[in-house]
């Protein structure tokens, strides 16, 4: 298959048998991919925007899985799927299961319990969220769309946080300021982060 991507800072890099699960033959290059993978995310945001999520639901492996289903359908064939390789970032694969089902039961905790803001639980979600790093592609944006159902639709804020209003998987500014944020709350601070998703 003549698909060849140009990876940029923090970036995971698939592997050959999941490029394969590119089901748009005719894609040939990163920005091509983009595009046709920002159609689809746009598609699932008008879905879950519209849509009441009730909020057991959202606590579940099914859930987070359902939701990088709708994300990238259109364009991969193991969307929703947990990874079968381990990569450069991210637990172990075999850890992934287990990880996640603790950061649910974690985050239904906080919430239940208030033990941080809102906007400090959605944040510490995305981050523990991105760092285990369940699918093989898509986790940034999984992770941020994910804590934008929880601020939105669980906590019924105005609208989802604004991520610095750029485009993240193109390199620039606004994605080393995210980076280095992330970075930043793998080292326990969780604050530019949160000020990041704000910005």
């Amino acid at each position: 298959m003549g698909l060849d991507l140009d990876y940029v800072d923090g970036q995971t890099p698939l592997d050959e048998d999941e490029k394969e699960g590119l089901l748009i033959r005719t894609i040939a290059t990163r920005g091509e991919l983009d595009e046709f993978e920002q159609q689809n995310i746009e598609n699932a945001m008008q879905y879950y925007w519209s849509r009441r999520i009730k909020f057991e639901k959202f606590f579940t492996e099914d859930f987070m899985r359902e939701v990088h289903r709708r994300m990238y359908a259109d364009v991969w064939k193991w969307a929703g799927e947990f990874r079968k390789t381990d990569k450069n970032i991210g637990v172990d694969k075999w850890q992934i299961p287990t990880d996640l089902k603790n950061l649910l039961d974690d985050a239904l905790y906080w919430v239940k319990n208030n033990v941080y803001s809102p906007e400090e639980i959605a944040i510490r979600f995305k981050h523990r969220l991105v760092s285990i790093h369940c699918f093989p592609n898509g986790n940034g944006r999984h992770s941020r769309f994910m804590a934008d159902l929880l601020w939105y639709r669980v906590y019924k804020e105005d609208e989802p946080f604004s991520w610095g209003a750029a485009n993240l998987v193109k390199q620039g500014d606004q994605r080393a300021a995210y980076l280095k944020a992330i970075r930043d709350a793998d080292t326990g601070d969780i604050q530019p982060l949160i000020k990041f998703a704000k910005s």
